[in-house]
C-alpha cells in the first residue's frame, strides 16, 4: 500500500477519530507502537484511590417554578425514593417541617460552601461531598400520602380527590414496612452519593419531625450517544428490555398539562393545581428464572424485540404498533405487556402516565436468589385513570410469572414554589387554615 493509500485507509481514519485532534497530529507525524506502549504506561501511573472525574458536578436545576423539579426533568443516573412518617405534633409543627424542607432543598439543589462551626460542636454537614457542596444535577421532589390528611393537622378537608392508600393487586406480596408513608422525597442526581448526602442533610435538620419509614435506591444505565440521524435510545431494565419506549414526550408542555399536571379549575382542591399524583412500586424481578426463558418467549411476553426495543410489527424502538392490523394477536400477543398496558384505543388515551423508573439491586435473598428489580415511579393528573387503570389491565399478564411487587404507595406531589417568599407545602397549609377560620 502506498503512503497515499495509507493516509486514507479505513483503519487510519478510525484511529484518527478515536484519538481526537492532538492524537491525529501525532499519528500524522509517524506514531509508532512504542508510543502507544508509553501512553499505556502513563495511564497506569494513576493511583487506585484516585476519585473518578466528572465535569457535571456543577449542573443544577432551578428550585422555583410552577411545578416541582424531578417530574418532567430529564432522568439522571441515580435515583432514590424515601418515605417518612411525620412526627409533627400540630399544624404549627407541620409548617416548621415544610419551611425547613424548603430551606434545605433550596441549598442542596444550588450548592455552596458549608459554614464552619466550633469544633466542639457537631459539624453542619456530613462532609461526604467536601466543604463545598456541589449540586450535581440534584432534584428533591416532595409528595404527601393519604395518611397526612387525618385528624392530626386539620388537613382532612383538603385531601386530593383521588388520593388513597395503596391496596394490593392479585400478584402483589406487599410488605407493610416497605409501603405507604405520610411524605416521600424523591432524590435524583448524577451520583448516588449526592442523593445520600441530601438525605442525610434533611434527616439531620429534621430529627424531631421526620422518621424514615423505608428507602429504595436505584440507577439508570448510561447509554452511548446516538449516531447521527438516529433517535436516542431508552435505558434497559434488569430484564434486558428497554423501559420508556412509549413514554409521553416530557418536553411537550401541552401533553404534560393533560397527562401529568393537575389543572386549575379541576375537581381537585384549588391548592393542588400544578401538582401531580405519584405512584411508586417496588417490583422484584425473578432474574434467574427470566434468564432461563427462551428469547422468543421473552419477546412475546413483552411485545417487543429485545435487541432493538422495536414493537413486533416495527423495526425501530419508537415505531408505533398498529394493533388494528393484528386483531387476533398473531404478531403482537393480545396479552403482551405493551398491548395490555396501552391498547392504543381512543379510550385508552385517558390512561397515559409518565414513567420515571430506576433499576435496583439490594443484594441476595435468604434462598440465594438475587434481590433486584424495578423502582417504578410514575406521575399522572388522575391516579385512578392513570396507574390504577393501567395496572388493572395488566392483572394476570404472563409477565407476572417473573415479577413480584413488594412495596410502594400512592402520593400527591405538591405544587412548585413560585417565589422567595413561598415555600413547599404553603398552598396546602394556607387552604387548611382558611377552612379552619371560615
Amino acid at each position: 500500500m502506498s503512503d497515499k493509500d495509507q493516509a486514507h485507509s479505513p483503519d487510519r481514519r478510525r484511529l484518527l477519530m478515536g484519538l481526537g485532534a492532538a492524537g491525529a497530529a501525532l499519528a500524522g507525524s509517524g506514531m509508532t507502537c512504542p508510543f502507544m506502549a508509553q501512553a499505556a504506561t502513563q495511564s497506569e501511573e494513576h493511583k487506585v484511590t484516585e476519585a473518578p472525574k466528572s465535569d457535571k458536578t456543577a449542573d443544577q436545576h432551578a428550585y422555583e417554578g410552577l411545578h416541582q423539579a424531578g417530574v418532567v426533568t430529564a432522568r439522571p443516573a441515580a435515583g432514590m425514593m424515601v418515605a417518612f412518617d411525620v412526627l409533627a405534633n400540630d399544624h404549627e409543627d407541620l409548617e416548621r417541617l415544610f419551611r425547613t424542607l424548603d430551606e434545605r432543598i433550596r441549598f442542596l439543589m444550588k450548592g455552596g460552601l458549608v459554614q464552619d462551626v466550633d469544633p466542639k460542636l457537631p459539624p453542619l454537614d456530613s462532609g461526604i461531598l467536601g466543604p463545598n457542596v456541589t449540586p450535581d444535577n440534584l432534584t428533591v421532589t416532595v409528595s404527601v400520602g393519604a395518611s397526612l390528611f387525618d385528624e392530626r393537622y386539620g388537613l382532612a378537608g383538603q385531601k386530593p380527590k383521588h388520593l388513597i392508600r395503596m391496596v394490593g393487586f392479585p400478584n402483589d406480596a406487599l410488605e407493610e414496612d416497605r409501603c405507604h408513608g405520610d411524605l416521600t422525597l424523591q432524590f435524583c442526581s448524577n451520583t448516588p452519593d449526592t442523593n445520600i448526602h441530601a438525605l442525610r442533610d434533611i434527616v439531620k435538620n429534621l430529627p424531631d419531625l421526620l422518621y424514615v419509614r423505608w428507602k429504595q435506591e436505584g440507577t439508570v444505565p448510561p447509554q452511548a450517544p446516538a449516531k447521527p440521524g438516529e433517535p436516542e435510545q431508552s435505558a434497559r431494565n434488569f430484564l434486558g428490555f428497554r423501559d420508556g419506549s412509549a413514554n409521553p414526550d416530557s418536553n411537550d408542555a401541552k401533553a404534560m398539562d393533560s397527562i401529568v399536571w393537575v389543572q386549575p379549575g379541576s375537581q381537585e382542591p384549588a391548592w393542588a393545581a400544578h401538582g401531580s399524583y405519584q405512584a411508586v412500586r417496588l417490583i422484584r424481578n425473578f432474574v434467574e428464572r427470566w434468564d432461563r426463558t427462551p428469547l422468543q418467549e421473552q419477546e412475546t411476553i413483552f411485545g417487543r424485540m429485545k435487541a432493538t426495543g422495536a414493537p413486533m410489527d416495527g423495526k425501530h424502538e419508537f415505531d408505533v404498533p398498529d394493533y388494528s392490523k393484528d386483531p387476533e394477536g398473531k404478531v403482537t400477543a393480545l396479552d403482551s405487556h405493551i398491548r395490555l398496558a396501552n391498547p392504543r384505543t381512543p379510550d385508552s388515551q385517558a390512561n397515559l402516565i409518565l414513567r420515571r423508573p430506576f433499576n435496583y439491586s439490594n443484594g441476595v435473598m435468604k434462598n440465594g436468589q438475587l434481590d433486584m428489580g424495578l423502582l417504578f415511579i410514575c406521575y399522572q393528573a388522575d391516579l385512578l385513570k392513570g396507574f390504577v387503570t393501567v395496572q388493572t389491565r395488566l392483572n394476570g399478564e404472563p409477565l407476572e410469572e417473573y415479577l413480584k411487587p413488594t412495596g410502594g404507595g400512592y402520593f400527591f406531589t405538591l405544587p412548585g414554589v413560585t417565589g422567595k417568599d413561598d415555600f413547599i407545602g404553603r398552598s396546602l397549609l394556607a387552604a387548611a387554615e382558611k377552612t379552619k377560620t371560615a
